[in-house]
């Protein structure tokens, strides 16, 4: 499986692809190295993601994962940048109850490009985060994503 790993602000990120699509993206650095196309068009996509230029990916994914969870993960995608989702509403949307779309959000194979830092719990405390640092890296990317679009004149 080809997998590019790069830098950003929040360290070391490792895509991986296999068939044409994005099915991973992990905190840390990878093993085996390959630039392959698509693996250059997702880590420039998300450098243009970090530097505040994009809110929103073009690209193939295909994660691993049951019918539910990719039902979760669409209505995660369709989540605003800068924007959050409660659990519960969540859940609402899709007919469900709060703890599956928990451990589907949890489950999410692709962060960032799959924006389950987006999801917080009904109180709008920050809940859990299992990338990087934590509570700190849904943080930032929250507040990265609002920067970014009050400089695109979207944010009201």
């Amino acid at each position: 499986m080809p997998q590019l790993s790069f830098l950003t602000p929040l360290g070391a990120l490792t895509l991986s692809e296999e068939d044409g699509a994005i099915v991973a993206l992990d905190w840390g650095r990878g093993r085996d190295q390959a630039e392959t196309p698509l693996l250059l068009a997702a880590r420039d996509q998300i450098q243009d993601y970090f530097d505040g230029q994009r809110t929103q990916f073009d690209l193939p994914l295909a994660p691993f994962g049951s019918a539910f969870q990719h039902r979760v993960w669409a209505a995660l995608q369709a989540i605003p940048a800068g924007e959050t989702r409660s659990y519960g509403e969540v859940a609402r949307q899709l007919g469900s109850v709060a703890r599956a779309v928990g451990q589907a959000n949890g489950a999410n194979p692709i962060p960032i490009l799959i924006p389950c830092h987006r999801v917080v719990g009904s109180n709008g405390k920050m809940g859990g985060y299992s990338g990087g640092e934590g509570l700190a890296t849904k943080r930032y990317l929250l507040d990265l994503e609002r920067r970014a679009r009050r400089q695109q004149g979207t944010l009201l």
